[in-house]
């Protein structure tokens, strides 16, 4: 009989060919109607599992984490169930789990309509509540071709035709629904009750523009009413913060057709970029970097040396000029790896850091681009340190203390650490890949930040820290990354003379704490909602007269702030005092300064803050040493 170790560490034997939903229920009756799925050894499950050998097993319910995936795979398949019962002509083709929900694309030449969509939800409703069993068969692969021939579904056999020959498939039914999918899945239709369908849009069969244009409908599922509500109340945050919006109202910057993936930035949101540059700057001049500058364009042989045309050219934008073909530069490594090569380096130099608010041009396809977040041209922190491996603890830990102190700074405290391993297609030995990835793993233990692996999400050339950070409404951005790169060095001629004269090749880390400036700026508006605190304000103060007859003590108060280093405006038009705090109020100014005889009689200001609070009547000093605690303070003064 099979032992099987529970989570508690108790252990229990089970009679040979017992199921998961049957080793539930000899724990208890009431675990057994909770349980979704089951974890055997660490991989999720169908109940439906036999238990056939010794295991370490946990049964799966809507209070674990894990459920949430299986409810939403399980809640694709109950919306192309709907969709077919309502729309027969309608082909499925594949319906995977997304960030916070799933879609499933159609081939339905009509298209849906937003009214198709309450039908088909409201659909999805009534099939939940028949509680259909969910059941599992493994088919061949060339039976199940012919299965879904035999049905039309000419999608779902082209799919099976791409698997190698002779493995088994397995099908997944419910009612007279039948569906491809590795699963695990739900028991039955009635743990699927909190969705809600979100939208529908055009997309290509396989992502080919090519193809048939598919019908796309995107779907969330939660595991309770009160995450649905959560989620859809962050949605409509989200929407209120839109950085493309509140850019627009503060005249940050726009984006023209004219240059399709480029920004053009105005006085205010330059200003935001500049003070956030020159943190960093400051930043790491004290963390030991040299700062550089590298061309745009460079010739596409060193593209093709460094391994990127070979891996990403079609991300790149060529030119050619007198019989030679050049690229814009996607990124800036390897033009650092050409300002190490000048001059041959001794081990006692090393580490050397070099650091470069370098441009970087990727041809992004036109339907991926969005706002700040998703570009063709962007500026990056970028900076590479060339190191011994002995250095390499050292400077990974030097680096993730200095990324964690700038995202202070920033008013952003959460961050998940991940490992992004070997990819598929990648350059450099298997043993260069294993001593790469220990070496990061080894440093985070030691400064005991835990972490996650990223199984083959790694660059092409080396493996990565990423920092994902969470900004006020619980959304993930992953910004900072630290990579080692024991190859590009390599191929690029780059080497030092060590301790014993011999001729060395050094290992590069690639790093950047914040990534794309465009990126970035996008979510910082959007994580503070347009209200930055008064460090990264682009107006941190705005003065105002009663009437013209207190201008000359408004320009007075403002030259007197302008030389203290302050971001002052000062509002002389000819409004009335009401107007003209009400819309420096939407401009989210962080202080506005109004004056009137009084102020001016006892040579003070009166200061209200964003949020309406009247701060009182004070001198111009008392002031500028409050304004100034507030910058100091960076994002703890939000």
């Amino acid at each position: 009989m099979p032992l099987i170790t529970l989570p508690d560490g108790n252990q229990r034997e089970v009679p040979m060919g017992s199921t998961c939903a049957q080793f539930a229920e000899s724990i208890s009756v009431s675990l057994a109607k909770a349980a979704i799925a089951a974890e055997i050894n660490g991989v999720l499950v169908d109940l439906s599992t036999v238990l056939n050998t010794d295991a370490r097993v946990r049964i799966i319910t809507a209070k674990d984490p894990e459920s949430l995936e299986v409810i939403r795979h399980s809640t694709a398949h109950l919306l192309a169930q709907a969709v077919q019962q309502l729309y027969p002509k309608a082909q499925v083709t594949i319906g995977p789990v997304i960030e916070n929900g799933f879609f499933y694309d159609f081939s339905y030449p009509a298209g849906f309509t937003p009214e198709d969509l309450i039908a088909i939800e409201k659909r999805m409703h009534e099939i939940v509540k028949q509680k259909l069993p969910v059941t599992r068969k493994v088919m061949p692969r060339d039976e199940a071709i012919q299965y879904f021939e035999s049905l039309g579904e000419k999608y779902k056999a082209e799919i099976i035709r791409d698997i190698p020959e002779g493995e088994a498939l397995s099908l997944y039914t419910q009612g007279g629904f039948t569906d491809l999918c590795r699963g695990p899945h739900v028991p039955n239709t009635s743990f699927l009750k909190v969705f809600k369908l979100m939208s529908v849009a055009g997309a290509y069969w396989r992502g080919n523009s090519k193809n048939e244009m598919l019908q796309r409908i995107y779907g969330t599922a939660w595991r309770t009413e009160d995450e649905l509500k959560q989620y859809l109340f962050m949605l409509e945050e989200a929407e209120k913060r839109d950085h493309r919006k509140i850019g627009k109202a503060l005249d940050l910057f726009h984006q023209q057709d004219d240059a399709p993936g480029m920004i053009f930035w105005h006085e205010n949101g330059w200003i935001i970029w500049q003070v956030i540059e020159q943190h960093i700057r400051d930043a790491q001049k004290r963390n030991g970097y040299q700062e550089i500058r590298t061309p745009q364009v460079l010739d596409l042989s060193l593209w093709e040396r460094s391994g990127h045309a070979d891996k990403y050219l079609e991300n790149m934008f060529l030119t050619h000029s007198e019989h030679r073909d050049f690229a814009l530069k996607p990124m800036n490594c390897p033009c650092h790896v050409q300002v190490f090569n000048q001059g041959l380096k001794s081990y006692r130099e090393l580490p050397i850091r070099y650091a470069e608010f370098g441009c970087c041009h990727r041809n992004e396809s036109s339907g991926s681009l969005h706002g700040l977040f998703r570009v063709r041209s962007m500026v990056q922190d970028d900076g590479h340190i060339f190191c011994t491996e002995d250095q390499i603890e050292a400077e990974v830990s030097k680096f993730m203390e200095h990324a964690f102190a700038l995202y202070k700074d920033f008013g952003l405290t959460e961050c998940n650490v991940k490992i992004a391993t070997r990819p598929e297609k990648r350059i450099g030995s298997e043993a260069a890949w294993d001593k790469a990835e220990k070496a990061l793993s080894d440093a985070l233990t030691k400064l005991k930040i835990p972490f996650e692996y990223l199984p083959g999400e790694g660059a092409f050339y080396g493996p990565k820290i990423e920092m994902h950070l969470k900004d006020s409404l619980g959304r993930s951005w992953q910004c900072g990354t630290v990579q080692i790169d024991p190859n590009m060095p390599e191929r690029l001629g780059a080497e030092y003379v060590a301790e014993d004269s011999s001729r060395k090749v050094p290992m590069m880390l690639h790093r950047a704490a914040i990534g794309s400036f465009e990126r970035f700026i996008g979510m910082l508006i959007e994580h503070y909602a347009g209200l930055f605190p008064a460090w990264l304000a682009p107006t941190q103060v705005v003065i105002m007269g009663v009437t013209d007859k207190h201008q000359e003590y408004v320009e007075a108060v403002t030259a007197e702030l302008k030389n203290k280093g302050f971001r002052v405006k000062a509002d002389l038009r000819n409004e009335k005092i009401g107007f003209k705090i009400r819309e420096h109020t939407l401009q989210r100014v962080p202080y506005q300064i109004v004056v009137g005889d009084k102020e001016v009689s006892d040579k003070t200001v009166a200061v209200r803050a964003r949020n309406g609070d009247d701060l009182g009547a004070m001198s111009i000093e008392t002031f500028s040493e409050y304004l100034q605690t507030a910058i100091t303070k960076k994002g703890e003064s939000h």
